[in-house]
C-alpha cells in the first residue's frame, strides 16, 4: 500500500525554534531517510521551495495568466512529501510518528493513502 506523508510547515512555528531545533529537525530526516531507505519501504521523497517562489496558473479564456506567490494565503504551506510502500495503514502511521516535524508542537504529519499513481512502467 503507498502511502503521502505529507509535511505541512507553519512558518510562524519554525520561526520559534532555535537554531540547534531546526539543525535537530534537519538531522532527523536523515536519520528518517536512512531508516526508510534501509526498510525498503522509500519510494520518494522532495522538499519544496518557499511559496513565496511558486507561480500559479489559471488559464482563462485559452488564454495562460501566471500569477506570482502561493496559490492561497494560508499559515502552513506544503513543504514536501514521502512517498513510501508499506504493508498497512499503522505502519504508514508509524513512519510519520518518526518524521521529527511531528515532535513540533502545532505541526503534524498527514498520512493520505495513494488511491491511483502512475509509475511509469507500461500500461495495461
Amino acid at each position: 500500500m503507498k502511502y503521502l506523508l505529507i509535511m505541512n510547515i507553519n512558518p510562524a512555528i519554525m520561526e520559534e525554534l532555535t537554531e540547534a531545533e531546526r539543525r535537530e529537525i534537519m538531522d532527523g530526516h536523515g536519520d528518517f531517510i536512512k531508516t526508510v531507505r534501509e526498510s525498503g519501504e522509500m519510494i520518494g521523497t522532495a522538499a519544496l521551495a518557499d511559496p513565496s517562489q511558486s507561480a500559479v496558473v489559471r488559464v482563462r479564456d485559452g488564454v495562460p495568466v501566471v500569477t506570482d506567490g502561493p496559490y492561497l494565503e494560508a499559515k502552513e504551506f506544503l513543504g514536501g512529501y514521502y512517498l513510501v510502500d508499506v504493508a498497512s495503514r499503522d505502519r504508514a502511521l508509524e513512519l510519520a510518528a518518526l518524521i521529527p516535524d511531528a515532535r513540533v508542537d502545532g505541526m503534524g504529519i498527514e498520512v493520505r493513502q495513494v488511491i491511483f499513481s502512475d509509475d511509469g512502467g507500461p500500461s495495461a
